[in-house]
């Protein structure tokens, strides 16, 4: 049953590859790097036809089943070659020469295809070597080879070339994958699996309909192909993994082979032990720092990928978050696989104070802004290698290092932060991970970065500058308008004087002018108060706008013109600050009264108006033009008083726009003014309705 089902399987991947082949050297004839994928498409089908034949027979596969297999294998392995545009760098041996990963390629099949054929003419000598195993191996060996070609194929194409790839992709790679399993089955188990080797047939036939339609779309494709330093970083320790794995299960095969009745538990034991191993140097920033060395060194002929270490620099430096002097430390130190660093800053007491280290001890050294070493730094903006002043000053002019420079533990270069030709600091990094090779590409790259992180640096100087500046003047506007309460204050009392002398002997006076004081003085308390805490404003609160009118024209009652109030509806509410509406409006009447004569009259309405509550201060005093009222007014630090200050008026009118209402005024010369003061009454019923809502 087993057999006949094999037989099908197998015979259905021969057709599927058939029929691909017929039409890619038909229909897709025109097609890229057809040719090539209708070998690849024919030898699988001269492989699973090959299969097919045997398993019906019921013979075991012989030389020619083998050999196919591993031409399979090949073939698509050099069709995933082609699309990588391996071939169109050179031919021959020459391109053979050239190439490290064709010669992997090339060098890895050779070895398979020696094995297969040492295992067909000397079968005595391979199974004294441990039988199925080894072969098993280099068979895992090229699935995993395969694997990574896939890999770096898919992950070094744009998306547009990904969409027309990407089936091939899965359908190649779903071929190779399959494969693994298969031989790592046979490994662990030291025989091959009959129900996994059954439906290989079928597994390879269902890859066809995805090749298929990725050749429907390869129109798109292309052969140009650059190998990124993070695609072959990985594609490196992929592949080392892989080989180390292998080589790891052989060894605990051959010491559970040969080991006798302890033969499991020293298996289970080493490759356990050889996991943790790997798991330790894959983990390990030392072994991470020299494998990219590594491949900069022997695979491009620049050191860096400039994008992607641009990116990576750029993005930690403008990461949201304090501790931008560690960030930049690590951004920097990052480029050379430095371990750790320390950062100074120019200051304006004059020296380089530190500012942040990164992985290392904390630091207290300062050094002069104005010092040889600074003075040398910021004229000749060199990178300076303390290993290499240590053998030959004379190539830094002899300059004069500070001893707790060249003391520094593990120190390696000093990095120069060189902002607009003037040094702003510099940073000190610690001896590499891996060793590093300083050339003008090294160097070059530093003093670029240094001056870039000079710029971050400076501007969250400058932004930190720039928010004290703001504290700042958000102090001294309050204050000002503080001032100015006070000397509204002053004016009042100083009212009081004139009019204590007629009125001593009037008690109604006398209570008007200690209820005067009282207030006054808790105003001053309340307002230096604030001052010194820099309280936030108080949150605003219905309140009835007749009760703060009673209050504030009460205040005024000792002065003369004597303020009247006229309130045509009580209860009226508003939703505001009492003490600061209260002194709004106050200093509206208290102009009133400064503006009128004596036997002039100041009265303050209070009605409902269309919009809401509407207050009118009116005063039969000297007035104002239009002028006046459109250029000055509201202009802050403008006044017509000698002792003005020329910020009332714009407070009154920021307040009460704050408060969603409006300030109008009419005035005319020597006939009077009306300060018309509109508010939104305070509806409670709405606002509870807002809140549900």
């Amino acid at each position: 049953m087993l057999s006949s089902a094999a037989v099908f399987s197998y015979g259905a991947a021969a057709l599927a590859f058939a029929l691909l082949c017929a039409l890619q050297l038909s229909v897709w004839r025109r097609r890229a790097h057809a040719p090539v994928l209708a070998a690849a498409a024919l030898l699988t089908a001269a492989w699973a036809a090959l299969n097919a034949w045997e398993t019906a027979h019921g013979g075991s596969p012989t030389q020619w089943n083998d050999a196919l297999d591993i031409g399979r294998n090949a073939g698509w392995s050099v069709f995933l070659l082609t699309l990588l545009g391996t071939f169109q760098r050179g031919a021959g041996w020459q391109l053979l020469r050239e190439n490290r990963l064709l010669r992997l390629v090339a060098g890895f099949y050779a070895l398979l295809l020696a094995a297969e054929a040492l295992a067909n003419w000397a079968p005595q000598l391979v199974a004294s070597l441990g039988g199925l195993l080894p072969l098993a191996m280099l068979r895992a060996g090229a699935a995993v080879l395969g694997m990574i070609l896939v890999e770096q194929l898919y992950r070094n194409k744009s998306p547009q070339e990904r969409w027309a790839l990407k089936y091939a992709c899965i359908g190649i790679g779903g071929m190779y994958a399959y494969d693994f399993y298969l031989y790592s089955d046979s490994m662990l188990f030291r025989q091959v699996n009959a129900d996994i080797w059954g439906a290989r047939g079928f597994v390879q036939a269902l890859t066809v309909p995805l090749i298929a339609l990725a050749v429907a779309r390869s129109k798109s494709w292309t052969a140009e192909l650059s190998v990124s330093r993070r695609v072959l970083f990985h594609s490196a320790a992929l592949a080392g993994s892989a080989a180390y794995l292998l080589v790891m299960s052989s060894a605990g095969y051959y010491l559970r082979f040969f080991g006798g009745s302890w033969g499991s538990v020293m298996q289970v034991a080493f490759l356990f032990g050889a996991s943790v191993l790997l798991a330790g140097v894959l983990f390990s920033g030392t072994f991470r720092a020299w494998l990219k060395v590594f491949i900069s060194k022997h695979f491009y002929s620049y050191n860096y990928d400039y994008r992607e270490e641009w990116l990576r620099f750029t993005r930690m430096l403008s990461a949201d978050g304090p501790n931008l002097g560690e960030r930049t430390i690590q951004a920097v130190a990052g480029l050379v696989e430095s371990p750790g660093g320390a950062l100074w800053l120019r200051r304006d007491s004059g020296l380089c104070e530190p500012v942040a280290q990164w992985h290392m001890p904390l630091v207290n050294d300062t050094e002069p802004a104005d010092s040889a070493f600074c003075q040398f730094l910021e004229s000749k903006q060199w990178v300076v290698d303390l290993d290499e002043y240590a053998r030959s000053p004379a190539l830094y002019d002899d300059i004069a290092i500070p001893a707790w420079v060249r003391g520094f533990p593990r120190g390696w270069l000093v990095v120069p932060l060189i902002l607009q030709g003037r040094l702003s600091g510099f940073m000190l990094l610690q001896l590499p991970r891996s060793a590093i090779q300083l050339n003008w590409e090294v160097i070059d790259l530093l003093k670029i970065a240094g001056s870039q992180a000079a710029s971050y640096l400076a501007q969250q100087d400058a932004a930190t500058a720039l928010m004290l500046a703001r504290q700042f003047e958000s102090f001294n506007r309050m204050s000002t308008f503080v001032v100015h309460d006070l000397k509204n204050l002053v004016a009042q009392l100083s009212l009081l004087i004139p009019n204590a002398h007629k009125h001593r002997n009037n008690p109604e006076f006398q209570q008007d002018m200690l209820d005067t004081v009282t207030h006054s003085v808790q105003k001053m308390k309340l307002m230096l108060q604030k001052l010194s805490r820099n309280d936030a404003p108080a949150r605003p609160a219905p309140l009835l706008i007749d009760q703060l009118l009673k209050q504030a024209v009460s205040l005024k009652a000792a002065f003369e013109p004597r303020p009247q109030l006229l309130v045509e509806e009580a209860g009226l509410k508003v939703l505001a600050d009492w003490e600061r509406l209260e002194r709004v409006l106050g200093h509206l009447i208290q102009n009133a009264i400064e503006a009128t004569p004596l036997d002039g009259t100041v009265t303050i309405r209070l009605r409902r108006g269309a919009a809401g509550v509407l207050v009118e201060i009116s005063d039969s005093g000297q007035g104002m033009s239009e002028e006046f009222i459109r250029d000055r007014l509201y202009k802050p630090f403008e006044s017509t008083k000698p002792a003005g200050m020329g910020i009332g008026a714009f407070e009154s009118r920021e307040y009460i726009h704050e408060l969603g209402g409006e300030l109008e005024v009419s005035s005319r010369p020597q006939q009077g003014t009306t300060f018309r003061v509109a508010l939104p009454l305070y509806n409670q019923d709405a606002m509870s309705v807002e809140r549900a809502a």
